[in-house]
């Protein structure tokens, strides 16, 4: 399962040495909805190797504005403490896995 991620523990996860996921989402948002799966498997598959968390942009008060998300869901990768790709919209899980195995 994908870890929670918000604006008190934000700055922790993406420097935790590994890369990181984060998939802004929302819980009526439908594409969001789709991609939940998606996110969950990627957290298993890889667990250990890389973070993958979610942060509610309804929960979240500044992390998605810091983060420059204007639509969801957006995927943005980090890799120690600095954003560096990010992808917005549904996407197929192997361009998740291709960008996070990039990081590694």
């Amino acid at each position: 399962m994908a870890q929670v991620i918000n604006d008190s523990n934000f700055k922790d996860i993406i420097a935790s040495g590994k890369p990181v996921l984060v998939d802004f989402w929302a819980s009526w948002c439908g594409p969001c909805r789709a991609m939940a799966p998606v996110v969950d498997e990627l957290a298993t598959e890889f667990e250990g190797r890389a973070i993958v968390a979610k942060c509610d942009v309804d929960d979240a008060a500044e992390l998605p504005t810091q983060c420059g998300v204007r639509n969801i869901p957006t995927f943005i990768f980090f890799k120690d403490g600095q954003m560096k790709d990010r992808l917005v919209g549904v996407n197929p899980k192997s361009v998740l896995v291709e960008k996070l195995n990039a990081l590694l």
